[in-house]
């Protein structure tokens, strides 16, 4: 995958990843399975797989996202024994960014949503700062350090994610306004929202839609 995959529709690698997440999201072990041979087959490479796994875990917690690598651990070994040589892909650029880890990861949330980012966090991060210097420090620095995905690829795994699970309808908002940021275009997000309507749930599709306009009206 490339930033170019973002210039038109989202390809078949792509489409592939919106199913990877979302499944994954909901626990949908069965057609997760299958669905990792088709993004192999459709050229993801097994370290893109691993990495939207891993990105995961930060927005759907360690059980789900364990158990999609699990899962996907036992694809890898099944297509191993059928003679089956999927690509690995390259790992992950050495970090050469030294500041502050609580600094990178306020840094790049600010890229993100285009907004400055105060330290802590208003709301939340005054309320609980352990959580505000998790979200920054983890996810933000740690987990987005690695450039296996790309900003644009990582907010579509965590947009198919969060528009496929229940009662996270504000973060799905907020992501949503993240990913236009970023160069994903409305198009893209309602094709991505189609692919959920039809491997995973049309109810929570059409509420990620009715979010999306809500956003794209204001």
């Amino acid at each position: 995958m490339n930033a170019q995959v973002f210039t038109t529709a989202l390809n078949r690698q792509l489409r592939r990843v919106v199913s990877i997440s979302a499944l994954t999201a909901v626990g949908n072990l069965g057609d997760l399975k299958v669905e990792f041979k088709a993004g192999l087959d459709a050229g993801l490479t097994v370290n893109e797989i691993k990495e939207v796994l891993v990105h995961l875990y930060a927005y759907i917690g360690f059980p789900r996202s364990l158990n999609g690598i699990g899962t996907f651990m036992s694809v890898l070994e099944d297509r191993k024994a059928q003679g089956i040589s999927d690509v690995v892909g390259k790992d992950a650029s050495p970090l050469t960014d030294r500041t502050d880890d609580y600094e990178r990861g306020r840094k790049v949330l600010a890229e993100l949503t285009q907004r400055q980012q105060t330290k802590p966090a208003p709301g939340f991060g005054e309320f609980a700062p352990r959580i505000d210097i998790f979200l920054k420090v983890h996810l933000f620095a740690h987990i987005f350090d690695s450039d296996v995905l790309n900003y644009q690829q990582r907010e579509l795994v965590t947009i198919s994610a969060l528009a496929a699970m229940e009662g996270v309808e504000p973060q799905l908002q907020a992501h949503i306004n993240i990913g236009l940021n970023v160069g994903i275009s409305m198009r893209q997000l309602i094709e991505a929202f189609d692919v959920i309507e039809k491997g995973v749930s049309k109810r929570q599709a059409d509420a990620a839609k009715a979010i999306l306009s809500k956003v794209t009206e204001k």
